[in-house]
């Protein structure tokens, strides 16, 4: 708890966090505006009904959401790289290691430390978004908690890899590896999806396979469904044409695919440690 408690205070020490913060500010502020804009909407020269107001506002939190679970991705990716890798190139470790620490409890400790920090930045992000929302025009999605945790989860599975990548490379390389990753596993989703709907074997399989090596985006589809009205999913009527929209989900993804997950980064953060502890300093 010592070494979570110590990664905690230097993260947050970090100009970045706090730009971040800021900027997040700035940007519910700015959304807010935009949404509160959307009781000025005509339709046919009257006003628009409110139940066509408030479709407009889901699909727009989601829009809104994705940009947060970007930030989410992006951030715990580089903040992960610095964790381990940047302590072994300025030498602080060498310094921490002769300790009575075991390399095993500087890995979890620090995984820790950064989960802490992810959830507490998407709790921050997203009670200030959906409160932003519900201000402007008293809409609120149907399951704002369980979409707020299936991107913290997210987070923490890229985190964890970039983690474990720390071990072995150098910060800037775990940053920009972590991230192409994330964009190609949100990719492959779009792909599983449309193989899906349109009984492609090769683009289903090929978007399984790259979903269970990095099970980041079955936990975005879960979050959007979590964001979407019902009414939005039985307006699209099963349309297969909507498998191609990356922010829309008729079906979430199986029950299994989430313990997919939480099995993938305990497996994962094995391998951390295992690593570490495999690593001539």
């Amino acid at each position: 708890m010592i070494i979570a408690r110590l990664t905690l205070q230097e993260t947050v020490r970090r100009r970045l966090v706090w730009a971040v913060f800021l900027l997040t500010i700035l940007i519910v502020a700015l959304t807010g505006f935009g949404f509160s804009r959307l009781n000025t909407f005509t339709c046919a020269g009257a006003p628009c009904p409110a139940a066509e107001i408030r479709l407009a506002a889901a699909f727009f939190s989601i829009l809104v959401a994705y940009m947060f679970d970007s930030v989410i991705a992006v951030g715990s990716s580089f903040v992960a790289a610095l964790a381990i890798a940047a302590d072994i190139e300025s030498g602080v470790m060498l310094a921490l290691l002769p300790r009575p620490i075991r390399r095993s409890d500087v890995v979890l400790g620090k995984w820790l430390g950064l989960v802490a920090l992810i959830a507490s930045y998407a709790i921050f992000a997203y009670s200030l978004q959906f409160a932003a929302v519900w201000l402007a025009v008293r809409y609120l999605p149907p399951q704002p908690i369980a979409a707020a945790l299936y991107v913290t989860a997210q987070g923490v599975v890229l985190m964890t890899l970039a983690l474990l990548l720390s071990t072995r490379l150098t910060a800037i390389t775990v940053g920009i590896v972590a991230v192409v990753l994330f964009g190609v596993a949100w990719i492959a989703g779009i792909a599983q999806a449309l193989g899906v709907a349109f009984e492609n074997t090769v683009l289903t399989n090929v978007g399984t396979i790259i979903s269970l090596l990095l099970p980041t985006d079955a936990l975005w589809r879960n979050a959007i469904f979590n964001l979407e009205p019902i009414a939005a999913i039985a307006a699209a009527g099963g349309a297969r044409f909507l498998a191609a929209n990356p922010f829309f989900v008729a079906m979430p993804p199986p029950t299994a695919y989430v313990y997919w997950a939480i099995g993938w980064t305990v497996a994962v953060l094995g391998l951390g440690v295992y690593s570490f502890q495999r690593r001539d300093l």
